[in-house]
């Protein structure tokens, strides 16, 4: 039985989706006016394997992932690259797909953009100000009560924190509560030159940040979903204002799992482009394959935080060629066989919560066993191969050819080598050898030694190489 932490309990929940046998999931997308950083792709990689992993398992899964294509910060970007926001937004999209996809992150099934939900948007924001929770504030705004809300807060608990309080109040002269938030900004002459703005029932103007995906959600699967995620940054203020639009608009409950990833930390504070403290996808795929990336990302609980650092993705990659080496020489095509007790294993540890850590567990007992059998020639070695990638390709892991990951890693990281130099001094030893100058081989091997190669001479006369 699938159990799954619900943000919005504080516990472990057994998993009963609404539909049976189907599954309605959202997670909050990208807002695209820059490139994409490593905090991103942790958020995405978490969901990208829980969503492999409900499809392994049977369920027809409906995923959603938003574009936030206009706010703040794209209008300030587009302002100052002297560009139109749709100008930025549409080349950022497709920077933010050329990331996600070199990192293996299956696109979802549905990708709306905010600018072409405006029409629904006004109709939800009509919705809440018929039903008296919302008003129109003074300068024009319109703004959500959340004194109408009975369990605002209900996500993060923050309603009555001082801190949010004190944060706020500067602005609380345009709002009937300091917690108030705002679900359309009108038009104003500070907006600058060729602002996007859209005609509503309330004059010229554009929808805040929060009512986006409440009415996107809604547009999409109706009035109540199976999971909702993000990352844990997201829970105060955008996922419990989420919460009371769509709860106070519908007379529903919205969401009936909530799920957060930890924060990605560099120098342990969050990595995030409003702190100046992030790495690109692409700055880090200049130095690390995108499978050891994947790796890394999920090698801590989904809840929990990750540390980034250069010690940890070396130490991912390390981990991820032993699996690889335990895989070469084999033929996993064939049906997985003789890992009945493992497979069983792995799946008890995700359906605890996705818990990934502990599954990576199992893929080394697969490997170690698998490396047995290998040196004993046993006729389950192809089955136990299959066992481990089988198993491995539910979350996204182990989908490349051994031989070709394994030169891949060795010429994108060791400076010293060069696969081409590599190919062209084991062929000039192979010649060597087959002309029985050994003298000459051994001194190859050696040079290829001192730039951190390792050779395999196979009893077939196929000599294999990898990086120390």
């Amino acid at each position: 039985m699938l159990k799954i932490f619900n943000t919005l309990t504080k516990k472990k929940e057994k998993f009963i989706p609404i539909n049976a046998g189907k599954i309605k999931i959202y997670v909050c997308g990208v807002t695209v006016y820059d490139l994409c950083h490593l905090g991103h792709a942790r958020t995405f990689i978490v969901f990208d394997s829980i969503i492999r992993y409900l499809r392994h398992c049977g369920y027809q899964v409906d995923y959603v992932r938003n574009i936030t294509d206009i706010d703040d910060k794209i209008i300030k970007r587009a302002y100052e690259n002297n560009e139109t926001t749709e100008q930025l937004t549409n080349r950022m999209i497709q920077e933010m797909h050329l990331d996600l996809d070199a990192l293996s992150i299956l696109r979802p099934n549905y990708e709306p953009k905010v600018t072409e939900h405006i029409d629904i948007i006004i109709k939800f924001i009509c919705l809440l100000i018929s039903k008296k929770h919302a008003y129109i504030a003074p300068n024009g705004d319109i703004m959500f009560s959340v004194k109408t809300m009975r369990n605002y807060g209900v996500l993060s608990n923050k309603e009555n924190s001082p801190e949010i309080h004190d944060n706020i109040l500067k602005i609380s002269n345009i709002k009937k509560n300091p917690m108030d938030f705002v679900l359309w900004k009108k038009t104003t002459s500070n907006n600058k030159p060729g602002e996007p703005c859209w005609s509503s029932p309330w004059g010229s103007g554009r929808p805040g940040w929060h009512i986006e995906c409440s009415a996107m959600n809604y547009s999409i699967f109706g009035n109540q979903i199976d999971i909702h995620g993000g990352g844990s940054d997201l829970i105060f203020p955008h996922h419990d204002n989420e919460i009371a639009q769509s709860v106070c608009a519908n007379e529903t409950s919205y969401a009936n799992i909530w799920m957060h990833s930890g924060l990605l930390l560099l120098n342990y504070e969050k990595m995030s482009k409003s702190l100046n403290n992030f790495f690109t996808i692409r700055d880090i795929l200049k130095h690390y394959d995108p499978e050891t990336i994947r790796y890394f990302l999920m090698s801590a609980h989904y809840r929990s935080q990750l540390h980034y650092n250069d010690d940890n993705l070396k130490s991912a990659q390390t981990s991820l060629k032993r699996l690889y080496i335990a895989l070469r020489d084999t033929n996993p095509t064939i049906q997985p066989n003789g890992g009945e007790y493992f497979i069983s294993k792995f799946i008890s540890k995700m359906n605890d919560d996705f818990n990934t850590p502990e599954a990576y567990s199992v893929l080394f007992d697969i490997a170690h066993r698998l490396n047995n059998l290998k040196i004993k020639g046993h006729s389950l070695t192809q089955g136990m191969a299959s066992t481990l990638k089988y198993l491995a390709n539910t979350i996204g892991l182990l989908h490349q050819n051994p031989e070709i990951f394994l030169k891949q890693i060795t010429s994108k990281h060791n400076k010293n080598c060069h696969f081409e130099k590599i190919q062209k001094l084991i062929q000039c030893r192979e010649v060597a050898r087959k002309n029985k100058q050994w003298e000459l081989a051994d001194s190859i091997r050696k040079k290829l030694t001192v730039m951190g190669i390792t050779l395999e001479d196979g009893s077939t006369g196929i000599t294999k190489w990898h990086c120390k």
